[in-house]
């Protein structure tokens, strides 16, 4: 067991934990899935092939930006992608990436998620958009997300899952807890019948509202 300080042996033991609850929550299943903070001049993220039964504080990965990581063991095949996010969003301290089912269902569409309740607009806008597909572990991937999370702080990876960004990770972890409810409410309404969408203004409206109220 390396002897970490005491402030990174707690960033380290956080991200093992929002790990394990992401995959008690349904989110991450097997190693399909990554989480990470910024921390220092890089990251700390979680390893390649974890899974919640095998990640722990020591193996999250330290990672630079060049890709330089310390250890040997190596860090999650999607850190590009995260890299990509960070340098684009100097606001996003912790970043969710999942392949949970409704979003999953919902990003072989390769259509947005669009306003079709309120709370959509809590990523940002009136939709959460949605990236073509892109090799995953690509740089390419990371370029595409970073598109699609313009003014948002969540997307949708064609045909592959979802990304999402926030100023914590408890923060981070909601967000993509909130996002696969919407996708399934908004699957299950598609089944329902005629989805009737909320206005511009509507959602102009929800998204100030969200201002002020602080959701997690």
């Amino acid at each position: 067991m390396v002897d970490f300080a005491d402030e990174e042996m707690a960033a380290r033991e956080k991200l093992r934990d929002a790990y394990i609850d992401l995959s008690r929550l349904g989110l991450i299943f097997l190693s399909a899935g990554n989480i990470s903070m910024r921390w220092k001049t890089g990251m700390l993220i979680s390893p390649a092939g974890a899974s919640s039964k095998t990640i722990t504080p020591d193996r999250i990965v330290e990672t630079q930006f060049d890709g330089t990581f310390f250890g040997s063991i190596k860090p999650s095949s999607e850190w590009a992608m995260h890299r990509a996010i960070y340098r684009s969003a100097p606001e996003a301290q912790a970043i969710v990436h999942t392949h949970s089912d409704y979003c999953v269902s919902m990003s072989a569409t390769q259509d947005p998620l669009p306003s079709f309740h309120y709370m959509v607009a809590s990523f940002g806008g009136a939709d959460v958009r949605c990236t073509p597909y892109v090799t995953f572990g690509s740089p390419e991937l990371g370029d595409a997300a970073v598109v699609a999370l313009q003014d948002r702080n969540a997307c949708l990876l064609g045909n592959h899952g979802m990304i999402c960004h926030s100023s914590s990770l408890d923060r981070a972890v909601s967000s993509a807890l909130r996002l696969e409810t919407l996708c399934r409410q908004y699957i299950g309404a598609r089944q329902a019948g005629r989805v009737q969408m909320l206005s511009a203004e509507d959602m102009a409206v929800a998204a100030k509202k969200y201002e002020s109220y602080g959701i997690y």
